[in-house]
């Protein structure tokens, strides 16, 4: 992200609260502070909400969780939605709800941050850039929510050759379907949920092989698992629902590392807590491998020309390579020192609390996925709404003495 300065500057009346980012995580957080009388502005980079979901999912994304774990405060889903979202339905869904709560009135697209940094007089400065006039812009507010999520810059790891490889790389972000990939030799390099299930929609749409790359361990589980562990962990200790799972888990998949997929030694709810990452949801991937289609190789070691070499020494060729090697946050470069108790400088979470000091909070960024961005939601505007009123008091205090 540029940190050059504009020569033009505009100055925004200063607002209670300042939203970084418009996904999932920002609409909350500005729907529930406004439903608790509390104005704010949300700033973002791109030109529309829910940019993740409409620009950089592929077509046949659906959710992982059911609805009822998937919507966002005081807006459950329609009954007769589909109990798994499509990734255009949710879209709709999210275009709705800043409708509903009026977000687009508080919003402004195309605002990249430039930096932000707190005031001796108690207050958040933050400047952005306006993307279509390319002028500056100075906001400033009591409170600051870093809403821009995990997902913000992708990630290519550095392999030695690659930039000899004559056939297509992208990135997961860029696909969207088997279109253009019929007859080919893919690689698809990660084993994460978007690597899986884009390797699978591969073998279904007619590439001529398919490979994925599975570097580490995997906890693989189904919607249906997932779904009933996420319940249990309000009454049962989390070893407890881990144990629980990995039984049903095992009683689905067997050993899944006769495949190529080691599991952690922990369970999939403690790997999460752990930072070791989600679980892979399993929509048919598993079978393919099994039954071949889909091929299970080790970390890539060297690229030269169209011919990979892997860690254990195999080679194969390859015409187009799909990096699903995921995203980094980017917050730190405009946070710059500050809120490292909540970000760490990798752009990692740290810490349990959304709430970091100075009046800094993050949403939606903890692993807990659309859930989780409905609890920081309503915790920072109960908070925020809380502040404002002792504050507001403390005033009426001081006048009357």
């Amino acid at each position: 992200m540029s940190t050059t300065r504009c020569a033009t500057s505009n100055t925004a009346p200063p607002v209670n609260v300042i939203i970084v980012g418009a996904g999932p995580s920002g609409l909350a957080a500005s729907a529930c502070l406004a439903l608790r009388g509390v104005e704010s502005v949300v700033l973002e980079r791109d030109d529309c909400v829910g940019s993740l979901w409409r620009k950089r999912a592929y077509d046949r994304l659906h959710l992982h969780l059911p609805k009822h774990h998937s919507a966002l405060p005081h807006a459950p889903h329609a009954d007769d939605a589909p109990a798994y979202l499509p990734r255009d339905h949710f879209v709709r869904y999210l275009d709705a709800y800043a409708d509903r709560f009026d977000v687009r009135a508080r919003l402004r697209l195309r605002r990249e941050v430039r930096s932000a940094r707190f005031v001796d007089d108690g207050r958040w400065e933050v400047e952005a850039v306006d993307l279509g006039t390319g002028e500056a812009e100075l906001y400033a507010s009591r409170f600051l929510v870093v809403a821009t999520g995990k997902f913000d810059e992708k990630v290519v790891p550095a392999v030695p050759g690659l930039d000899t490889f004559p056939g297509e790389t992208i990135h997961a972000g860029e696909y969207r379907s088997a279109e253009g990939m019929q007859g080919k030799a893919v690689l698809v390099v990660g084993c994460g949920n978007s690597g899986m299930e884009i390797a699978l929609d591969l073998a279904e749409g007619g590439a001529g092989s398919c490979s994925v790359v599975v570097r580490g361990e995997v906890h693989l589980m189904t919607r249906e698992i997932m779904s009933a562990s996420i319940p249990l962990l309000r009454y049962l200790p989390l070893w407890m629902v881990d144990r629980m799972t990995l039984l049903a888990c095992r009683l689905v998949f067997g050993d899944t590392a006769k495949h190529g997929l080691p599991r952690p030694a922990v369970g999939p709810f403690a790997w999460m807590q752990q930072g070791g990452g989600y679980p892979v949801i399993d929509v048919g991937t598993f079978d393919r491998i099994k039954e071949g289609q889909i091929q299970v190789l080790p970390a890539v070691a060297s690229i030269d020309r169209d011919v990979v070499e892997f860690a254990d020494g195999r080679r194969h060729r390859f015409d187009a390579i799909i990096f699903a090697t995921g995203y980094r946050c980017t917050a730190k470069k405009w946070l710059k020192d500050e809120g490292d108790e909540l970000i760490g400088k990798d752009g990692k979470v740290t810490g349990k609390s959304p709430k970091g000091e100075k009046g800094l909070y993050r949403a939606g960024m903890a692993a807990r996925g659309l859930t989780g961005s409905g609890t920081d939601a309503e915790f920072i505007a109960d908070d925020i709404s809380r502040l404002l009123l002792q504050s507001s008091g403390h005033e009426e205090s001081g006048n009357v003495d």
